[in-house]
């Protein structure tokens, strides 16, 4: 299950070296960036003071993490598009499990899209981000980031210069778990998952979110190769590592798979049709539905 549905990927070739001037947002051009590969994702930083949007669609993520009614009619959505869709009613803690992966995939992209592309790394807290699904639209006010020494962003409010890529890694990792950790508590109880189950999910938005967007870029191997040094296995409260390996089909064909730390349920609607990283997908399934997508 994705996000949304697949749109068609492009290639752009990216410098790793930092812009001549000084950027007005240390996020704009990543963010933009974003938005030009993947349309169905675009992020508005929110201007000093701006408060958040509210209502007509639109939640913060600090209401999902409270749990109470906001978190209620975020999942109403996901309940009624399953009936529509699939015809049945699925169980509350699947819906809960669609619902987090839908915000939770998103999210950690406003973390891993701008490390990836220009190596910063901003904090979002929770209440600092709002979600519009229908319109694949996100809110954010960055007010802290990290980034490398030598980046001319060290100038702007707010940098912090961390000393190598290594460090940078944990920025990543800090960022991502302070943004997830209050809503993980949120959805929790109605997923009837705890601890280690919740931060399983986690681990697979992080890895699965840039792994899907690198591809779009065209830097999918770079992005698999990241992923393994960002996610190592000892990489608390995070589930395991990226896990990336590849399959080969009869023909000699070769494509990268990985074994997701967690599973989204989707089986209990549709049994014969699980996610190709899914736990559950045996390596002969995964060659048959890689060897039949588009562009294979």
């Amino acid at each position: 299950m994705s996000l949304s549905a697949l749109l068609p990927s492009t290639s752009a070739s990216r410098s790793t070296s930092a812009p001549a001037a000084v950027p007005a947002s240390p996020v704009a051009a990543s963010y933009a960036r974003l938005a030009e590969v993947f349309p169905g994702l675009r992020v508005r930083e929110l201007a000093e003071g701006e408060a958040a949007p509210h209502g007509d669609g639109w939640v913060r993520a600090d209401e999902l993490g409270a749990g109470g009614p906001a978190l209620d009619a975020f999942l109403a959505w996901d309940e009624e598009q399953t009936l529509r869709d699939y015809g049945a009613a699925a169980r509350p803690d699947v819906i809960a499990s669609f619902g987090l992966h839908r915000y939770a995939w998103p999210a950690c992209l406003l973390v891993t899209v701008p490390w990836f592309l220009h190596r910063r790394v901003p904090r979002v807290p929770a209440a600092d981000v709002a979600f519009h699904r229908e319109l694949g639209r996100m809110a954010v006010r960055v007010r802290e980031f990290a980034c490398l020494p030598g980046d001319p962003a060290a100038a702007l409010p707010g940098a912090r210069v961390v000393p190598d890529e290594e460090a940078l890694r944990a920025e990543v990792r800090a960022a991502v778990s302070e943004h997830l950790a209050p809503v993980l508590e949120g959805f929790g109880p109605r997923m009837r998952r705890r601890g280690r189950a919740l931060w399983g999910m986690a681990t697979d938005e992080v890895v699965e979110g840039i792994w899907y967007v690198a591809g779009l870029l065209g830097e999918e191997p770079r992005a698999m190769a990241e992923l393994e040094l960002l996610l190592p296995r000892t990489a608390k409260p995070y589930v395991g590592p990226a896990g990336f390996r590849e399959l080969t089909a009869p023909d000699g064909r070769t494509f990268p798979t990985r074994d997701r730390a967690s599973c989204c349920l989707f089986y209990t609607l549709r049994p014969e049709d699980t996610c190709v990283t899914c736990p559950r997908t045996c390596d002969a399934d995964r060659l048959r539905k890689l060897s039949a997508a588009p562009g294979a």
